[in-house]
């Protein structure tokens, strides 16, 4: 018996690695976070007579449960998180009781939702000399933040800094960020990319708030801030600079 943490992509049920459908395949228990994970994920690849459980709802305990449960009868379980289960999947947890139950698990990476976004926006994070480092991070709210790690801080870097869970907290996001950024800098907000209902919107931070209040989008949005967003004139990469020579391409005598 075996447990399978799987990133089911961040919302397009096409998006899933081959190998997270092999497993889902074949296993007969399915734990899916359903206020995230479409129901296609599993409607589409999951045996018809497994048993399916949204955990939307259920607290750590009832979750290990059912694992415990499927334990029993030595049924395999396709645990499926959102975008990639290694960021802000909440996955270290359940790890840390598995453990302890000597129940063996796997972990099978996702397309996260941060880089779906970013597609979305059609652009690259990391442009030459402009920035080459991507801040993923989230703005303190109910879970707070350890004392390096503050949001003013992360930002004096300017590179291209990556919103988990914040919409909600826009206004507070802006405050903290104009006196180190200023009111032209760049930023996009990216609801439930790779969807159907995937939305942008694009601003700085001198009309972002007001352009986000005047939309529908309150959740499932991943926030980027970055000059990226606006910059047109940039220096190439070296990658395929004929002038630059590599392994790959040795320079001819």
């Amino acid at each position: 018996m075996k447990v399978y943490f799987i990133g089911a992509g961040p919302g397009d049920p096409e998006l899933l690695t081959l190998k997270a459908i092999r497993i889902i395949e074949k296993c007969p228990v399915i734990l899916y976070t359903g206020s995230l994970v479409p129901q296609e994920v599993f409607q589409l690849y999951a045996q018809k007579n497994a048993l399916v459980y949204d955990t939307s709802s259920m607290t750590l305990e009832e979750i290990i449960e059912k694992i415990l449960d499927a334990q029993k009868n030595n049924y395999d379980v396709a645990r499926i998180h959102t975008g990639d289960p290694t960021i802000y999947g909440a996955i270290a947890e359940q790890i840390r009781e598995l453990e302890k139950h000597q129940i063996d698990y796997e972990i099978i990476p996702g397309i996260s939702s941060f880089t779906a976004a970013a597609c979305a926006l059609k652009k690259e994070l990391t442009i030459p000399e402009l920035t080459q480092t991507i801040i993923i991070t989230r703005m303190e709210g109910r879970t707070p933040m350890p004392e390096k790690e503050k949001l003013m801080d992360l930002a004096k870097h300017e590179s291209s800094l990556v919103l988990f869970l914040s919409i909600n907290l826009l206004p507070k996001i802006v405050d903290e960020l104009l006196p180190i950024l200023g009111e032209s800098f760049p930023i996009a907000i990216v609801y439930k990319a790779s969807t159907k209902e995937e939305s942008v919107i694009i601003g700085n931070l001198g009309n972002i708030v007001e352009k986000w209040r005047n939309s529908h989008i309150r959740s499932q949005s991943i926030i980027i801030i970055s000059k990226v967003l606006e910059i047109k004139d940039f220096a190439n990469s070296k990658l395929y600079d004929k002038e630059f020579f590599h392994k790959f391409r040795k320079k001819l005598r």
